[in-house]
């Protein structure tokens, strides 16, 4: 399985599994980014090696309205979120590696863990929260 890319067309997928408390591991990046685009294939990889797990892709000028207030200071950009709880958001170096074990720490992290990481991070980083917003 592949990521998804966010379009308003696919947003209320995205609101859907957030809603269900399911884990998205979103790839926020732009079109024009050559880093990106080499990035994505490997991303497509992770995704397909967690089944349970919904990867998005989410081109930061297209998808403006959702994300445009959220501080992207290079790319790649992930964030991961369970439900309403974020609990990793920030630029990782282009290395899937490096994004696999990371992905494995947040999936290992129990939930008083989960949630003293996301008191740590800006609560204006949230998709659902956007999401919601836009409805």
């Amino acid at each position: 399985m592949s990521s998804m890319t966010l379009t308003p067309a696919s947003r209320h997928q995205l609101s859907e599994w957030l809603t269900q408390g399911d884990w998205v591991v979103a790839c926020l990046c732009a079109a024009w980014c050559d880093t990106c685009r080499a990035y994505r294939t490997g991303f497509d990889a992770l995704a397909a090696q967690h089944p349970g797990r919904h990867f998005v892709w989410i081109d930061i000028e297209d998808e403006a309205d959702v994300v445009g207030d959220f501080d992207v200071e290079n790319f790649p950009t992930l964030l991961i979120q369970q439900g309403d709880q974020v609990s990793f958001y920030g630029t990782v170096l282009p290395d899937h590696k490096l994004a696999q074990r990371l992905i494995d720490a947040q999936l290992a992290m129990s939930a008083a863990e989960l949630a003293r990481a996301a008191s740590t991070l800006d609560p204006e980083v949230n998709l659902l929260t956007r999401l919601n917003d836009l409805a």
